[in-house]
């Protein structure tokens, strides 16, 4: 039988693909940052008025995202300024592949925080891209004056900085975020995943800044299933990327769906607040248990650093519950977990287990 492996790309052949959890339907999934429950549950007009949406959609004829309207919803619930252009993107994903493919002429650096989101180095590599990756201090946060050092050094086209961090949790100093974009001559993209659960965004900069590029999701505020993200930023830059996005990168059911549930965002919020407050009991309880160390996180998880992440993460399996095991994924990571905030059940099941492994009799002694 005849191969064709000698034609791939032997820098692609020698990368592993992301790996996407096999998760038993009984286990509380807790490894990914989606949310807990179905975004329409328990307003049984809107889910009515969702299923008649769907029901009507064109799905016989290819989306025009342009035209959808949901840049309009977008702008009107998230206060987008009008001198900001939008690309809608198949989930934030797509735009950072996009973003990168724009930027990555021979030569060109990327720089981004490490640890961090590990699509950014992955597309890096995918595009020929030299990769920086500047490290975090030990408790998380950025070590400005290395990543100050790098941009003057490595002049980079293209700098992720995702606010707050992912897998930390933990949000960067905005004043430190400010100084980057002031110091680089390429184009900054604020990665703001999470940033309907953080108390601060860039998104009233979109547009007004033009090395800026601030990236959303709806993934992390429900919608993970949808893959809708979008990037907003000042027209030239837009208009550029918009020239090699796919024309029907999108589909007609995320789109109806979407434009839907931000036209009742009041309910979506209402959902972010219980997470957040959700997120603030974790935190406060965790803070109780002497032999682990909690991050303080703006993001719909908290990361924790554990005596032995391997038992701790196999007691959760065997409790039936998923999170993400982050020891071994980089050197600051060591025995570190990272833990979605999900159900006030769910917390409280993954609470208990901590404690039966970490608040033994001796530690009140």
């Amino acid at each position: 039988m005849k191969s064709v492996r000698h034609l791939i790309r032997d820098d692609i052949r020698a990368m592993s693909a992301y790996q996407i959890a096999d998760v038993p339907p009984s286990f509380a999934k807790l490894d990914a940052m989606e949310s807990p429950a179905h975004p329409f549950e328990g307003h049984e007009a809107l889910m009515r008025e969702w299923r008649a949406q769907l029901a009507s959609a064109p799905i016989h004829l290819y989306p025009d995202p342009a035209k959808s309207g949901l840049q309009e919803a977008l702008r009107s619930a998230f206060d987008i300024p009008d001198c900001a252009a939008v690309a809608l993107g198949n989930g934030s994903d797509e735009l950072i592949q996009f973003i990168t493919m724009l930027t990555a002429k021979p030569g060109a650096a990327m720089l981004a925080a490490e640890p961090g989101f590990v699509m950014y180095r992955h597309n890096a590599a995918l595009y020929g891209m030299d990769y920086v990756g500047i490290p975090l201090n030990g408790d998380f946060t950025l070590n400005l004056p290395a990543v100050l050092e790098a941009v003057r050094k490595h002049r980079p086209a293209l700098t992720f900085i995702a606010y707050p961090n992912n897998p930390t949790g933990v949000c960067f100093a905005r004043a430190e975020i400010e100084a980057v974009i002031e110091a680089s001559d390429g184009i900054v993209v604020v990665d703001e995943a999470y940033g309907a659960f953080n108390g601060d965004s860039f998104l009233p900069q979109a547009g007004r800044i033009p090395n800026l590029i601030v990236l959303r999701t709806l993934s992390k505020i429900g919608f993970a299933g949808l893959r809708i993200g979008y990037a907003a930023s000042c027209p030239e830059v837009i208009g550029e990327l918009q020239k090699i996005l796919p024309p029907y990168n999108m589909n007609q059911l995320s789109l109806t769906t979407a434009k839907l549930a931000l036209q009742h965002y009041g309910i979506i919020s209402a959902n972010i607040d219980s997470l957040k407050n959700e997120r603030e009991r974790m935190f406060a309880e965790l803070g109780k248990i002497c032999r682990l160390n909690a991050f303080p996180s703006q993001a719909n998880f908290i990361t924790i650093r554990v005596p032995d992440a391997d038992l701790l993460f196999d007691t959760f399996k065997q409790n039936r519950i998923l999170v993400k095991k982050l020891h071994g994924a980089h050197p600051l990571l060591e025995h570190c977990l990272r833990i979605t905030v999900g159900s006030p059940a769910q917390n409280d099941a993954v609470l208990d287990i901590i404690r039966q492994l970490y608040c033994q009799p001796t530690d009140f002694l």
